[in-house]
């Protein structure tokens, strides 16, 4: 071979190895910008899901956005936003206030207790009631515009039982007693009335609620949410000094016997409304 020809060899074996490295120049430059451009897109995605994380944090609660709604106040109400509830007998002289959380399991002691006692006296005249429900049991402060984290139960069953009083006096009555009951009531720690079907179920034991459609729409949409707030925000705004339920309350005293505490049985409730009728 002669030395031109084995010099164009060599030259021709320089080039190819050229053009290769540049090919694999290009690859690698080609691999890095998919490298880096996967590495934005997945840099962005992270800021995306974490300024999403953020927003849904911030973004208020269904129950935190209704504290400015508008109040759809239910029949057999009357005051502010219709959180005035008063049942019974009109020619009643006077009035017993009480002041219970639906999720209160003393409230559904006194309710199991007491409660066929209060509706005879209903019934018989002897006074009216006039009811408020808090929710501080679900961590609610409503006076001061807080809603808590411990549940959803005391709203959500308040606004069922503000379907049932659209109903009547009497549904709601009787509904209340049905919630508090053995039955239907769950342990202070187990939220089951934040279950609108639940709700139902208990309604459906209620004549004048069974497989009404009504009221199970009401409890569905959640009409009478707002409403549950407003009530809510009146038991922590009360005049009476009441912060605790089951709580008594009338002629502007507390209703409490010799040892500080609401009355349970029935001897002691007769006996301290007994002597608040006469005062």
């Amino acid at each position: 071979m002669s030395k031109r020809n084995s010099q164009q060899a060599k030259n021709a074996a320089r080039e190819r190895l050229r053009l290769e490295r540049e090919k694999q120049a290009k690859r690698a430059k080609v691999k890095r910008q998919v490298v880096v451009a996967a590495s934005v897109v997945a840099v962005l995605a992270a800021a995306g899901g974490i300024g999403y994380a953020v927003v849904q944090a911030n973004k208020p609660s269904y129950w935190e956005g209704l504290k400015d709604a508008k109040v759809v106040a239910p029949a057999h109400t009357t005051g502010t936003n219709g959180t005035t509830v008063v049942i019974g007998k009109d020619s009643a002289k006077k009035t017993l206030k009480v002041y219970e959380d639906p999720r209160c399991p003393i409230c559904a002691q006194f309710e199991e207790t007491v409660g066929k006692t209060v509706e005879k006296d209903l019934s018989d005249g002897k006074y009216k009631i006039q009811y408020t429900g808090g929710t501080f049991i679900d961590g609610d402060s409503l006076g001061k515009g807080k809603i808590g984290s411990n549940g959803e139960g005391s709203k959500n069953a308040m606004s069922a039982m503000g379907a049932a009083l659209n109903v009547s006096d009497d549904a709601f009555i009787q509904y209340k007693y049905a919630l508090y009951s053995k039955k239907w009531h769950p342990e202070e720690t187990d939220d089951k009335f934040k279950d609108d079907n639940y709700l139902i179920k208990v309604a459906n034991t209620v004549p004048a609620l069974k497989n009404n459609t009504a009221f199970q729409n009401a409890v569905k949409k959640g009409t009478y949410d707002a409403w549950a707030l407003a009530m809510s925000k009146t038991f922590d705004t009360n005049k009476d000094g009441v912060t605790g339920t089951p709580s008594f309350v009338m002629n502007g005293k507390m209703l409490t016997t010799s040892d500080g505490n609401p009355p349970m049985t029935v001897a002691d409730f007769n006996s301290v409304v007994g002597a608040a009728l006469k005062g």
